[in-house]
């Protein structure tokens, strides 16, 4: 084929309805993230990853460090962005195919949909492994995607499912969603029920084929590199502990509690307007459909809608089901944008709403309430992540500025030498430092992105230091800090920048910026 040829089929595939989606995808999220992927603005784990290999086998991701290897292992944000915005756009892509869109207008809201969900913005506040957590989407879409349309397709499926859960498991809501969309959409075609439920089971085939696989090559890696599952977010607990741990009706409750208050998937009150008209638009539409191919008629309609509603919610939150330790970031709530983008999908499938042949009045006014609100929603997610990336950035100088002070206090308090072991005890106190975020109503729920500073525990000090100051502290830890943090010297001393909050004591430094406790001074 010609090179002329190639770009040829380039154009029509980026003119077809996936393609409109890749292209929403990729160009919405420049507009969302660009203005993060083009700055060096680390979080409080960045820190530690400005050049990090990323094996992570011992919390289950153990694919992970081949899918971000292929931007190196340093902290590259234009790199890694592009690279993640290019897998999510062709998972964009591929999910407008797998929910079978029929009008490019449709595919547009999906993909900028995908590109600006708020949850992407905290997974862009740890830049050093978004590429490789696209890159599991991307796997995780595309098992879906062969399962769907290949006879023997959830084989492959499989092996994608698993790459996917060795990335990031929290994409794992995602394909379950992803699956149940597909079902829906057989359920609701012509044909034979028997053909119908042969069709579903494959994709039951793949979800427990692909966690099989993804299990046993965990197992073999720890088992070839000596590890263990770590105990962190109780990942070590193995899968149902978390149903016992928060009980079912926590997860219900969580849904709920997210969906409404956490201010990320309903940032704000134009947020809440929109996301009524998407469900206003669902309702009329699927109360037509209904009446159009007569499905009040037939019982197993209700079975299905009870049965759905019943599993969405634990669906979403089936991560707590795998550990019931986890602590649940926006980062891992990735699976709520899908609940906008399924009614856009239905909505585009069920009529002649963006504009097909048969298109009546009424359609006409549905493809406007339908536009409007997913037009406003994408704005709102997009002005929700830059309000968030603009904080970022103002952790990122405070820090630095309170870093700088701090480090001038160090270096000319007498008894200092390079090298002298330092006892830092505390974050930054507000008892001195009051709050500066202005963001807190929208940043609260979004972690990496909320916050005053980008210093949470004493390493942190040190990796900030050496890395943006060009100094290095010998930071001591474990038993001894307990021990300095109880002596009488330590407690008399005054937090940063008091004058007394740092001293040598004993050929040690000490180093207090945490709130002082007045009620073991007896003040």
């Amino acid at each position: 084929m010609t090179f002329t040829g190639c770009i040829g089929k380039l154009k029509t595939a980026l003119k077809s309805v996936p393609g409109s989606a890749f292209l929403a995808a990729f160009i919405g999220g420049l507009a969302a993230h660009m203005i993060v992927i083009t700055n060096n603005w680390p979080n409080h784990d960045g820190l530690a990853s400005e050049y990090f290999d990323q094996n992570m086998i011992t919390s289950g991701r153990w694919f992970l460090g081949t899918a971000c290897g292929i931007s190196s292992y340093f902290a590259v944000p234009w790199i890694i962005g592009l690279l993640a915005l290019f897998y999510l756009a062709i998972a964009a892509g591929v999910t407008a195919s797998v929910l079978e869109l029929k009008s490019r207008i449709a595919a547009v809201f999906t993909g900028l949909l995908m590109a600006s969900f708020p949850a992407l913005a905290s997974g862009f506040a740890y830049i050093f492994t978004m590429d490789g957590y696209m890159l599991g989407l991307l796997c995780g879409v595309l098992a879906v995607y062969f399962t769907k349309k290949y006879k023997t397709g959830f084989i492959e499926g499989m092996v994608l499912l698993a790459l996917s859960l060795g990335s990031y498991q929290a994409y794992l809501p995602v394909v379950i969603m992803l699956c149940i969309f597909c079902v829906c959409i057989i359920l609701s075609e012509e044909g034979k029920i028997k053909d119908k439920i042969l069709k579903s089971l494959k994709f039951l085939y793949m979800g427990a084929g692909g966690a099989v696989l993804y299990y046993v090559i965990l197992r073999v890696l720890l088992l070839i590199q000596g590890k263990t599952l770590d105990t962190y977010q109780g990942i070590n607990e193995g899968l149902g502990a978390g149903a016992s741990g928060i009980g079912i009706a926590g997860m219900y409750h969580d849904f709920a509690a997210f969906t409404v208050r956490s201010g990320v998937f309903i940032p704000n009150a134009f947020a809440a307007v929109a996301l009524g008209l998407l469900t206003a638009a669902f309702i009329v539409i699927l109360i037509g459909t209904c009446l159009k191919k007569g499905w009040f008629k037939k019982p197993w309609i209700y079975i299905i809608a009870l049965i759905f509603c019943a599993i969405f919610p634990a669906v979403m939150n089936v991560v707590m089901i795998v550990s019931g330790e986890v602590t649940y970031h926006a980062i891992m709530r990735y699976q709520w944008v899908l609940i906008p983008i399924g009614l856009i999908a239905f909505c585009d499938r069920s009529g002649d709403v963006f504009g097909g042949e048969k298109a009546g009045k009424r359609d006409v006014f549905l493809s406007w309430i339908v536009a409007a609100g997913a037009g406003v929603l994408i704005f709102c997610y997009i002005l929700t992540d830059n309000i968030g990336y603009t904080n970022l950035q103002k952790k990122y100088e405070r820090t630095y500025a309170y870093c700088e002070r701090l480090l001038d206090r160090i270096e000319q308090t007498d008894g200092y030498y390079r090298g002298i072991p330092v006892a830092m005890i505390g974050v930054v106190s507000t008892d001195e430092y009051p709050e500066a975020d202005l963001t807190g109503s929208v940043t609260d729920g979004l972690i990496g992105l909320n916050g005053d500073y980008l210093l949470y525990k004493n390493r942190d000090y040190g990796y900030f230091i050496k890395y943006y100051l060009g100094a290095e502290l010998n930071i001591i830890e474990g038993e001894r800090i307990a021990e300095i943090y109880n002596s009488p010297e330590y407690v008399a001393m005054d937090s940063f920048p008091g004058k007394d909050s740092v001293k040598v004591v004993n050929g040690v430094m000490y180093v207090k910026t945490e709130n002082i406790d007045k009620t073991l001074r007896g003040e």
